[in-house]
């Protein structure tokens, strides 16, 4: 069975995560794993505190069975490397079972200047999830690799453990978590894009309110 991850600060998670989520658990026919980063190396550092953050990723979660949680960059202290993480998970997982990183079409866009970028592609695949219309640039390094590993139906991810690109269409949700940030900091409500389940308790999205005052 693959193990496909997905990874963000989720600050806050929101419908735009959940969505595209939802749709790779689909299309993969596997259980999409929810990873929260304690401090990603190319973002700011997130508003709300671990707690805060997998407060909110339970109760989005809660009451599905397609989408999981991963807190294991939450429990490694310094930057969140996702070669570090995915090195860990082949150890856990040995080296069979196909990983699968997915990220989003700018993320990939961006992935030359990860560290360790090349290894990524020997512990895992690389699922790429694309919104409709859009035209990303690639580096020539990052085009060279797309040519070398792309493959065009989810079950070749199954075949074999790493080192595969595939490219997935998600739904275009222009959501982004600065945009929630800024309506909890102006005193306005993000609903409809948020789960209910975060709106319904008050005190899950108190960090984001208080960091206007």
């Amino acid at each position: 069975v693959a193990w496909p991850l997905l990874a963000a600060t989720f600050d806050p998670v929101h419908l735009g995560h959940l969505r595209v989520a939802w749709e790779a658990a689909e299309a993969l026919d596997a259980e999409v794993r929810l990873l929260p980063a304690r401090a990603p190396p190319h973002r700011p550092q997130p508003i709300a505190s671990a707690e805060a953050r997998v407060a909110l990723l339970r109760a989005a979660l809660a009451g599905q069975d397609r989408l999981g949680l991963d807190l294991r960059e939450l429990a490694r202290p310094g930057p969140s490397y996702s070669v570090d993480t995915l090195t860990e998970l082949r150890a856990e997982q040995g080296t069979q079972r196909p990983l699968l990183l997915l990220l989003g079409q700018d993320a990939f866009a961006g992935l030359p200047t990860w560290r360790r970028w090349m290894q990524l592609f020997q512990l895992a695949h690389i699922v790429v999830l694309t919104r409709p219309a859009s035209l990303p640039i690639w580096p020539d390094s990052l085009q060279q690799q797309w040519r070398k590993r792309a493959v065009t139906e989810p079950a070749a991810l199954r075949a074999t453990p790493a080192g595969a690109v595939f490219n997935l269409r998600v739904s275009a949700l222009e959501i982004s978590a600065s945009q929630v940030r800024a309506l909890l900091a102006a005193g306005r409500e993000p609903r409809y894009l948020l789960p209910d389940a975060l709106l319904a308790d008050a005190a899950l999205l108190a960090p984001y309110r208080a960091s206007a005052r």
